[in-house]
């Protein structure tokens, strides 16, 4: 049985996803370059992917190479980049890793936050090029955190653990997320809503925690942020896909948007031509307080790699030794008969 493991997460030697595998496992592991193998042949040989980055993408015509393949798994939440019908029409399932990074995720969101709304990082900026900054009133997007209006869209493991952290701080808690059964608001005393500008209309700050599919794919564009209260911050460590970054630039720029922190972006690594990212990275004075950009890094803790590397390979092997799927995410689409385990194989 051989599993295909692209761009792999350990540093030194891959104990965990060795032991995680088990007798019987040949686990090929290899790197992609601008988002492919190198060598197609590795495809056609696999029995099963774990496919660890979303930086290598996994659309119908790769799909279509992997000739063996009895399951695609992904390291981590998002799956945007697996074209999940053409697997599903092939037999192979697609599973995830939800339950990995989530305490990370929303620590970094409300870190963001906080940093914008306390204006932690503007000030640092200031004072380190001069004493002119001293005077805190300086920072007009400073706010007290009790009692601002906070909107999380997706109240799923992410967003529920983003918004009990802001609850904490005496945050008003509203929420949209139309997949969620009803009730779940009234667990914690939070607002839900069921249409999307109602949320965004009372949003004093946003936080985006829903996943990237066609749904939600530009979903806040220069009309969504139109909605939102003048002054508002908009954080997003979901996908770059759900934000329009060209409406983030001009609701900056006339000032409808007091502040964004944003770990995701729809072209990554940065796109070094874009204007916002020319004058954020050229420190201009205007940024200084409105905008934090991080290298999609909220998921990341030194403890969360551990987890992701064990985990995913962990629900792989559920499957291809027992039939067991913990976390498929394109059942809709298995139209063929799945490939079921090779058992002999893994005896």
């Amino acid at each position: 049985m051989k599993i295909l493991v692209i761009d792999p997460l350990f540093d030194t030697v891959p104990d965990l996803e060795e032991a995680a595998a088990g007798p019987g496992v040949e686990l090929m592991f290899r790197r992609s370059v601008r988002g492919t193998l190198p060598d197609p042949a590795d495809y056609a040989e696999a029995d099963a992917v774990l496919n660890c980055r979303s930086a290598h993408r996994l659309p119908a015509e790769i799909i279509a190479k992997l000739e063996r393949c009895r399951c695609i798994a992904q390291g981590g939440v998002g799956y945007g980049h697996v074209d999940l019908r053409a697997a599903g029409a092939r037999g192979i399932p697609v599973i995830n890793t939800p339950d990995y990074g989530t305490t990370e995720v929303a620590d970094h969101a409300v870190a963001l936050a906080l940093a914008l709304l306390r204006g932690v990082q503007a000030y640092d900026r200031r004072l380190r090029r001069s004493n002119d900054s001293w005077d805190a009133r300086l920072l007009r997007t400073v706010k007290r955190l009790g009692g601002l209006r906070v909107g999380i869209i997706g109240m799923g493991r992410i967003g529920t653990a983003a918004a009990l952290r802001f609850q904490a701080f005496g945050m008003e808690v509203g929420y949209y997320d139309p997949h969620l059964p009803s009730g779940h608001h009234l667990s914690f005393g939070w607002k839900r809503f069921d249409r999307l500008e109602d949320l965004l209309a009372r949003s004093d700050l946003l936080s985006i925690h829903c996943l990237l599919n066609a749904e939600t794919a530009g979903m806040i564009d220069a009309r969504a942020i139109a909605a939102l209260p003048q002054g508002a911050v908009l954080v997003n460590t979901a996908r770059g896909g759900i934000v329009d970054f060209d409406a983030v630039h001009a609701a900056l720029r006339d000032g409808h948007l007091n502040a964004a922190g944003l770990d995701v972006f729809e072209e990554e690594p940065l796109d070094r031509d874009d204007a916002l990212i020319r004058a954020w990275a050229a420190g201009e004075e205007w940024l200084d307080e409105r905008l934090i950009l991080t290298p999609h890094a909220a998921f990341y803790s030194t403890a969360s790699i551990l987890d992701i590397r064990r985990l995913s390979m962990t629900y792989l092997m559920a499957y291809l030794r027992d039939g067991l799927l913990r976390t498929c995410v394109n059942a809709e689409f298995l139209t063929a008969p799945a490939r079921t385990p090779q058992r002999e194989a893994l005896a």
